[in-house]
């Protein structure tokens, strides 16, 4: 019987040194790993990361995962990318049992060749512009609570938390600054977002395998959008906010290419 290979990723190579991410957006399991599977697909899909893919439109190149964080996380070394027990992933219970070597080790493969990808895209773009901004588009939750619940402190949970943690701050400083500016700035809907810089995340695995490979080369962003714009629990969204953070994210753009010619 002739299986068709797995389709990990959708890429668009554009012609400019952005590249957008969104390695969170994807909701598909394996076939084969269904069985091992507890946790309730409403649940996954409130701890992934809808509607990021739609942000990378902003940037020239788009590359968007297509599995589920729950298959494997990667955002995350290869060691920590399979949640093996509740604590790897906020309590939750992902699989009835431990799942077989095995298919732990086809989901590390696909971790293995994502990274392969992305440091291909990375070098391809360094050989051609010199310099280059990864986009590392997240969202997160902020009613753990219930709909009906408190939602998270305003003062430790940004609408959108820009993280550096990993990077040479000072090399980028104008660029990130710049870019955190043009967000505040922005008229998002008759008002400004509240835009803060590592308060709750500061990137994790994908920027410090970019920032240690390319050093003079390569900046990531990784920005978490809070999740105001939609209904964390139902999952439905607000479509005029959905395409304003779309339109916010692309009026960041010129500033970032301006300033990005002078690095």
């Amino acid at each position: 019987m002739h299986h068709e290979p797995p389709i990990l990723w959708h890429l668009h190579e554009g012609d400019g040194p952005l590249l957008g991410l969104a390695v969170h957006a994807g909701h598909e399991i394996r076939p084969e790993l269904m069985p091992w599977l507890a946790i309730d697909e409403a649940t996954r899909f409130r701890e992934e990361d809808p509607y990021t893919d739609y942000w990378t439109l902003a940037f020239d190149t788009q590359l968007l995962t297509r599995r589920s964080r729950f298959e494997v996380d990667l955002n995350r070394r290869a060691d920590e990318a399979i949640c093996v027990q509740p604590a790897d992933c906020w309590n939750l219970q992902v699989w009835k049992e431990r799942i077989p070597d095995e298919l732990i080790q086809r989901s590390l493969a696909e971790h293995a060749a994502f990274y392969r990808e992305l440091e291909r895209l990375c070098r391809t773009l360094e050989d051609r512009f010199g310099h280059f901004v990864v986009f590392d588009l997240h969202s997160y939750n902020h009613r753990r609570a219930g709909t009906a619940g408190p939602a998270a402190d305003p003062a430790t949970n940004p609408e959108i938390n820009v993280g550096t943690g990993s990077m040479d701050r000072p090399r980028w400083q104008q660029l990130v600054d710049g870019f955190i500016d043009d967000l505040r700035n922005f008229d998002f809907l008759g008002r400004h977002l509240d835009v803060r810089e590592n308060i709750n995340f500061r990137g994790r695995h994908i920027a410090e395998f970019v920032h240690t490979r390319f050093p003079n080369a390569g900046c990531v962003l990784a920005i978490e959008v809070k999740k105001f714009f939609m209904d964390e629990w139902s999952g439905r969204a607000d479509s005029l906010q959905v395409q304003t953070l779309l339109e916010l994210f692309r009026a960041a753009v010129p500033g970032v290419l301006e300033t990005l010619a002078t690095q």
